[in-house]
């Protein structure tokens, strides 16, 4: 299994593993200083989400360290199996007693103390298995019929379960993603701007079908009607990001976090750090991300085969989308949506599977010419 690794001394790409860690190391300092407060008032316990945040990056980094020595191209042999278990997964946490319900969407399924969102599951399975599909039948993605389509279907499949819970967010990224997959692979413009057509009568109805919805696209576009109700969050992420200024009001020193700013080590994570750590602590961050984008694509570019290509694509696409709509929605760029920072959000399954997938890009990158 790890003859390849060995037998050629190759190496990972040192620079992805120490942005990582970095990054790693940022989110604890972050979820300790961010949540804190409300640990003590909720849990009688002022470490109690960095205790947890603590086992679970240990648990994702021992995860990582595995994937990164099984080789890339085992995925592409079980990736059917895969997703049918992720689709499975998707199935169980719709079941009333089963999937558990948190902030009013029904994404969760309890394992004792702790429990797994199959939503971030299916992003990375899904991956797995569109890059097999069009590393084996590129040649087909131009036509419509035999290529496109079957692709479309199977992602928008998965979009709706995820949509039925409901994470708009989740199955944003999902999305995406895998259209950048496609789109990389060779499909026509053509038939993205009659996919994108569908797509905009689609979220419309999305919109309208859900009276919340309308209420965070009107709150988007005018917090200050609501103040107290839909517009409440994004005004209080805006009022931690706004004093922060260039150097912040110090490590620890935020304000927002005293009850203001609702659970603030999760979603919003992003609004603590640019109050205590000011611009130059989230242009570092930011900068951290560009650089796991910069060696993504480099391990992807470089990778011997179709499949490592679009795997790699794939993962670090998922990573960098994810970041994208994290931190337009904490400076209102965009309406809000539920979705984590990647490595530095609170959250269990959500950090163990993004600790997965870099273990997965790291073993691409033994076999990358970089």
């Amino acid at each position: 299994m790890f003859q390849r690794i060995f037998k050629d001394q190759s190496k990972p790409d040192y620079t992805l593993l120490a942005v990582v860690f970095t990054l790693l190391i940022i989110g604890i300092i972050m979820v300790y200083s961010a949540s804190y407060v409300w640990s003590e008032y909720k849990f009688a316990d002022s470490l109690y989400y960095v205790k947890r945040q603590l086992l679970f990056a240990s648990a994702g980094v021992i995860a990582m360290f595995f994937f990164m020595l099984i080789p890339y191209n085992t995925w592409k042999n079980y990736a059917k199996v895969i997703l049918v278990g992720c689709f499975i997964l998707l199935f169980l946490v719709l079941i009333p007693g089963i999937g558990m319900v948190r902030g009013g969407a029904q994404s969760w399924i309890g394992v004792g103390a702790f429990s797994i969102q199959p939503s971030e599951f299916m992003k990375l399975g899904l991956i797995f298995f569109l890059a097999a599909y069009l590393a084996k039948g590129q040649k087909y993605i131009t036509s419509f019929k035999k290529g496109f389509f079957p692709s479309i279907i199977l992602v928008f499949t998965a979009f709706g379960l995820i949509m039925l819970q409901p994470d708009l967010g989740t199955g944003m990224v999902l999305v995406l993603t895998c259209m950048l997959m496609i789109f990389v692979a060779g499909a026509r413009l053509s038939h993205f701007i009659g996919l994108a057509a569908l797509g905009l009568a689609g979220f419309v109805f999305l919109i309208i079908s859900a009276p919340y919805r309308i209420s965070r696209i009107t709150a988007y576009l005018n917090p200050w009607e609501d103040p107290l109700g839909d517009g409440f969050q994004i005004i209080q992420s805006l009022y931690s990001i706004g004093p922060g200024g260039l150097m912040g009001v110090g490590l620890g020193e935020s304000l927002q976090k005293y009850f203001y700013l609702p659970e603030p080590q999760t979603d919003f994570i992003f609004a603590i750090l640019g109050e205590e750590l000011g611009f130059i602590g989230g242009t570092i961050v930011i900068g951290l991300f560009l650089l796991l984008l910069w060696r993504g694509i480099k391990i992807s570019l470089e990778a011997p085969d179709l499949f490592g290509r679009f795997l790699a694509l794939g993962i670090v696409s998922m990573l960098i989308i994810q970041v994208m709509i994290n931190i337009s929605v904490v400076i209102g760029l965009i309406p809000v949506t539920g979705i984590t920072l990647p490595f530095l959000s609170y959250g269990g399954s959500s950090l163990t599977l993004t600790l997965c997938s870099v273990g997965v890009l790291l073993n691409i990158s033994y076999y990358s010419r970089i």
